[in-house]
């Protein structure tokens, strides 16, 4: 607009000396607001390029991938949290959040350690076909699965079930390596021996550190074993730990040991305040989770219309995140437990299932959001994301 006219307006001056002055305060801080972004992608930056500089064979069933840094230093991060690791296999662009193995106060590498899943995407190609040398993308650490001193006690009760064990390795390296005070009694269930991620570690830190206890459980015990068996009861763990109060119990690992092990902590009287539950990925078997519609099937199909894109045949009992990947669409994600609402998309038109108990914002249902990442297709549906 021409400068001349606009003189004409009564106030022009004002208003002219209000944006020269702004302006000018404006440049002066254009530099403290370029530190301050480089500060925020320093401690929380969006996702970080990794190289593997080792592949550490745990198990038959498991590794440990050793990654450094490739441009900026590792973010710090709290013991128990995860990164989300994204990978293209086979055309698809996809990932998994795996927890960070290593103690947070090793700052030259982090520790991903991955267990092969039956049919398993991304597990399996980080078992079969990740070497030294490739690089990975990463997310800055997320998760909230890590001891509060503030909130939580000094003796933790750590249930783990495979490799539900990574969050907690991660717990007693720190615990250890700085001298803490805190306790830890880990009760580690597996179905074989041979199986048991670092076994050997765990067993040299107790028989050095009094305050950490290690109770490994093995469903299918080798013949003269002497240690626990079975699965991890109430009476296993009232029989370790004694006294429940002064202790905050943390679980992490399947759905089937936290469908066999809650109970068993309300049994001895622990208070649901007192209990931490790490997510633990999507869920098997969907078909038999409460509200599941008998009507739908394994097997069964449904369309789903992604507004503005295209429209893909979709499984019902597989998660909407996955269908959508491996239709080329890509949506961002972390977590994928339906924890993080990374993932949401609004539902438009149709249904989906979600699991009881996933944690959807009241504004999310408000306005017909779902997490993509626990949300079952049972019948046509529309998004938009």
């Amino acid at each position: 607009m021409n400068d001349s006219f606009l003189r004409q307006f009564d106030g022009y001056d004002t208003v002219a000396g209000q944006k020269e002055a702004a302006q000018k305060l404006g440049a002066g801080l254009a530099d403290q607001r370029a530190m301050t972004r480089q500060y925020v992608n320093r401690f929380h930056p969006k996702e970080i390029s990794l190289t593997v500089a080792r592949c550490i064979e745990e198990t038959p069933t498991t590794r440990t991938l050793r990654l450094v840094p490739t441009d900026l230093p590792l973010p710090p991060f709290l013991a128990g949290q995860y990164t989300a690791v994204t990978v293209t296999v086979d055309g698809v662009r996809t990932g998994r959040p795996l927890s960070i193995s290593s103690a947070p106060n090793q700052i030259a590498y982090w520790d991903l350690t991955v267990r092969r899943v039956a049919g398993g995407l991304v597990s399996n190609y980080l078992m079969d076909r990740v070497k030294a040398g490739d690089t990975l993308t990463c997310s800055g650490p997320a998760g909230n699965f890590y001891v509060n001193p503030l909130v939580h006690d000094k003796t933790i009760v750590a249930v783990a079930g495979g490799s539900g064990v990574t969050p907690f390795m991660s717990m007693i390296r720190r615990i250890v390596d700085f001298g803490l005070d805190n306790s830890v009694f880990l009760f580690y269930g597996n179905r074989d021996l041979t199986d048991v991620i670092f076994h050997d570690e765990l067993t040299r830190i107790a028989q050095s550190n009094p305050n950490i206890r290690y109770i490994p459980v093995i469903e299918n015990p080798p013949k003269g074993y002497t240690g626990r068996t079975g699965y991890i009861g109430a009476d296993v763990i009232k029989n370790e730990i004694g006294d429940i109060s002064k202790k905050t119990f943390f679980l992490c690992g399947p759905q089937a040991m936290y469908d066999f092990c809650l109970p068993q902590l309300e049994k001895l009287g622990v208070p649901k305040r007192k209990i931490r539950r790490e997510m633990y990925g999507t869920p098997l078997a969907i078909t038999g989770y409460p509200g599941w519609p008998s009507a739908v099937k394994e097997g069964d199909t449904v369309s789903v219309k992604v507004r503005g894109k295209k429209t893909v045949t979709a499984p019902a009992t597989t998660p909407l995140l996955t269908t959508l990947e491996k239709s080329g669409i890509t949506v961002p994600f972390l977590c994928r437990s339906g924890e993080c609402s990374m993932c949401r998309v609004k539902l438009l038109a149709g249904t989906v299932y979600q699991p009881p108990g996933t944690p959807v914002r009241k504004s999310d249902t408000q306005f017909g959001y779902v997490h993509s990442c626990v949300s079952f297709p049972i019948e046509d549906i529309e998004i938009l994301l």
